[in-house]
């Protein structure tokens, strides 16, 4: 377990990426499924590693809108700023259609779509995950390296490419203050003023901010993030006090008042001032649980030139300063502030971070999965 010292505003988003310990280690079939990509005279899009397989960015963007598509999936619009980010995307390369599926599913349902999908048009192109479902999944993605890869701190991308982390915050608790007092402890919520109240935003075994959840509840119990039980523990008393709502929380839900108090990143948490104006949220002090999201290629893409293009999109100044404008800490925050090109009054705007700040690794979050499915069914029955 790493952990992140306090610092203020823009350094918060700096400590959050360069101490992140997620120890990635290279994964097997890394090596072997990283061809070289072009022939003679032409691109095999589905082996290329990097832009120069192609030849130059030009001659991607060139492969990319020959295939003319691309397929995302769980990409809500109002997740850490997706909508603008899909929308900047298509205005770039209005040759290029984005098909957007599922946007509510869950990191694992992005897998099973592939799964599903797979040899069709219609499967996924590319991959948005929570560690510990992208951990387990190495075999369904292509190796890839963006030209910014050098800008992205070792402990946030898998060595050959596989899948690197993009964004990320704080595991927090978002509320309705017009009708919940503001929670200053996990105490707090199972008392009876959350009576059937409080959502997580997913399944813990399949959704990587459901996981996150219970990691924050292990680590404000006391516990560390090399056992999750006090965690898993924290959600069956919660479920026995009969404030654990068994509802997905969508900005629907919000808006609705259906979930009206969520266990949810900051960065989401925060968006949903908009839908209810006496929306807060609260990053508990104390210690705090952090996470990135990692973007992949889909190995069986049936647009492959489209989706590295994609990839290369993602990790460009223009959307990293994206991912800040929806709240998030982007990968390559510490290298665009050291050379300027970061937005300094969106980094200035982020909240502070909490006094102590946690990362599972690798090793923590495969037992912590483990541990989950063994658990947390039985737990919250």
């Amino acid at each position: 377990m790493s952990r992140i010292t306090r610092r203020a505003r823009i350094g918060a988003g700096l400590a959050l990426v360069t101490t992140a310990a997620l120890a990635l280690t290279a994964c097997s079939g890394a090596a072997d499924a990283a061809g070289s990509g072009s022939g003679e005279g032409s691109v095999d899009a589905a082996t290329a590693t990097s832009v120069e397989d192609f030849g130059t960015f030009a001659d991607l963007e060139e492969a990319a809108k020959a295939e003319g598509q691309l397929n995302v999936i769980a990409l809500p619009r109002d997740w850490a700023n997706y909508g603008e980010i899909i929308d900047l995307f298509m205005e770039k390369y209005p040759e290029i259609t984005v098909n957007e599926a599922s946007p509510d599913v869950s990191s694992a349902e992005e897998i099973q779509a592939a799964e599903t999908n797979k040899g069709l048009d219609t499967a996924p192109d590319v991959f948005d995950l929570g560690l510990t479902v992208a951990l387990q999944n190495t075999d369904h993605f292509a190796p890839y390296k963006v030209q910014t890869w050098d800008d992205i701190p070792e402990e946030l991308k898998e060595p050959t490419g596989l899948f690197v982390g993009d964004y990320g915050g704080y595991m927090s608790i978002g509320y309705d203050s017009s009708k919940f007092p503001a929670p200053d402890s996990l105490d707090d919520l199972l008392g009876a003023d959350y009576k059937g109240a409080v959502a997580i935003n997913g399944d813990p075994t399949q959704a990587g901010a459901a996981f996150a959840a219970v990691g924050l509840a292990t680590v404000q119990s006391d516990g560390t993030l090399d056992d999750y039980q006090p965690g898993i523990d924290f959600f069956s008393e919660l479920q026995k006090a009969g404030n654990l709502l068994k509802v997905d929380v969508t900005t629907a839900t919000i808006a609705s008042g259906e979930t009206p108090v969520v266990f949810d990143w900051d960065y989401l948490n925060a968006t949903h001032v908009a839908d209810n104006k006496d929306w807060k949220v609260v990053v508990f002090d104390g210690t705090g649980y952090a996470g990135y999201y990692n973007q992949a290629v889909n190995v069986d893409a049936p647009h492959p030139a489209a989706a590295r293009l994609w990839q290369e999109f993602l990790y460009s100044d223009e959307v990293q300063n994206l991912w800040l404008g929806g709240g998030a800490r982007p990968a390559r925050m510490d290298a665009m502030t050291e050379a300027g090109t970061i937005d300094a009054d969106l980094a200035a705007a982020l909240p502070e971070v909490p006094d102590e700040t946690v990362v599972p690794t690798e090793e923590q979050s495969t037992n912590a999965g483990t541990l989950l499915g063994e658990k947390w069914a039985a737990a919250v029955q």
